[in-house]
């Protein structure tokens, strides 16, 4: 069984028999991590973050290369068929190890279309985000059985991330096998944003509203295992019904054991993550679940519905566990989840855990 100093990560036994994921390999010193900008790029007032963060990757002993239209601006950094060819060539480089955005954005979804999954999948390579990337990293995973990192991005990487919870940095360098245990935030960010322009080398979030997860289904603790798969509800929910969102297959071919769903709302309000939520059901998302992760949200409340609401009224007769306010998309600090790990989850009045095995 094998340690990993920096992480604490272990080698699991016992699940040799298991459809196979591949995960691409641990980074070391020296490695390549590549920025594109798949969805939005970076404005001018926020190019001093932008040299921090990539300042805390070579820290690390990484080299870093930044894409040609990570400095883009509009909605989207550049047109549709620039962007794929950008992120095409860094997760088919030999010499890129792993791919941080700098954050998320709006259409993503156009470059769906424009990848060629297979040549993406032949050389895993860590692809890593959140938000609207997470339009992209589902579909690598679903499609080819290469894991995927929903965690920071890296505008966020500055951050000390606060035990019991892992920065991607931490994941990525995982050995092969490796056991990864997180759990529920102590505090979270309550409102508010970290000002860039103004400061742009924070580097501590500000935690200031108690944290914890909440089960809205039913009463009682949870203990239950399946494979992760998840993302940005407002960009994966669009992908049910498409050849980019086909879960149901996913579970069929890789998770026999079944499926630890997750997914966080950016800013839907309770009544459209209630839509959303359905919408998944109905696709068929949740066929193959044994628990259901949502995400905490500053989606608004409405008078007499809330996100818990929404929760609890379209997934709480599934017959699976479902907790909200988990510390996993827009309102930090961010568990690092990988799409494809074999989770194991648990919740009692004591805490909340999520581990994970890359395996």
């Amino acid at each position: 069984m094998s340690v990993s100093p920096e992480t604490g990560a272990r080698a699991a036994p016992g699940w040799e028999t298991l459809p196979v994921i591949r995960y691409p390999r641990p980074l070391v010193h020296g490695d390549v991590v590549a920025v594109p900008a798949p969805s939005a790029g970076v404005e001018p007032r926020h190019a001093a973050r932008l040299d921090v963060a990539v300042a805390s990757l070579r820290a690390r002993g990484w080299q870093v290369r930044v894409g040609d239209l990570v400095r883009g601006e509009g909605v989207a950094s550049g047109p549709a068929p620039a962007r794929a060819a950008e992120i095409t060539g860094f997760l088919t480089d030999p010499d890129v190890r792993a791919v941080v955005p700098p954050w998320g954005g709006e259409i993503a979804m156009d470059l769906l279309g424009l990848l060629d999954w297979d040549a993406l999948g032949e050389d895993p390579t860590w692809c890593v985000g959140f938000s609207d990337i997470s339009t992209l990293l589902l579909p690598l995973t679903l499609r080819t059985g290469v894991a995927t990192l929903h965690g920071q991005n890296l505008m966020d990487t500055p951050y000390r991330v606060p035990s019991p919870l892992l920065p991607w940095t931490d994941v990525v360098i995982a050995p092969a096998g490796a056991t990864l245990t997180q759990g529920a935030a102590q505090a979270y960010r309550g409102s508010g944003f970290d000002d860039y322009e103004v400061d742009p080398g924070v580097d501590r979030f500000t935690l200031d509203a108690p944290g914890g997860w909440t089960r809205v289904d039913a009463e009682g603790d949870v203990d239950v295992r399946g494979r992760l798969v998840g993302g940005c509800l407002e960009t994966v929910s669009h992908l049910a019904g498409t050849p980019y969102g086909d879960v149901a297959r996913f579970a069929a071919t890789h998770a026999p054991e079944g499926l630890v769903v997750y997914v966080e709302s950016a800013e839907s309000h309770a009544a459209d993550t209630t839509r959303r939520l359905l919408g998944l059901r109905y696709a068929g998302w949740f066929d193959a679940a044994t628990a259901v992760l949502v995400g905490r949200t500053r989606g608004a409340d409405l008078p007499g519905w809330t996100q818990h609401d929404a929760a609890r009224h379209a997934l709480g007769d599934l017959g699976v566990p479902v907790l909200v306010d988990v510390d996993c998309g827009h309102v930090p600090p961010h568990l690092s989840l990988v799409n494809g790990a074999l989770a194991h989850v648990t919740h009692t009045a004591a805490g909340s855990s999520i581990t994970q095995h890359l395996v």
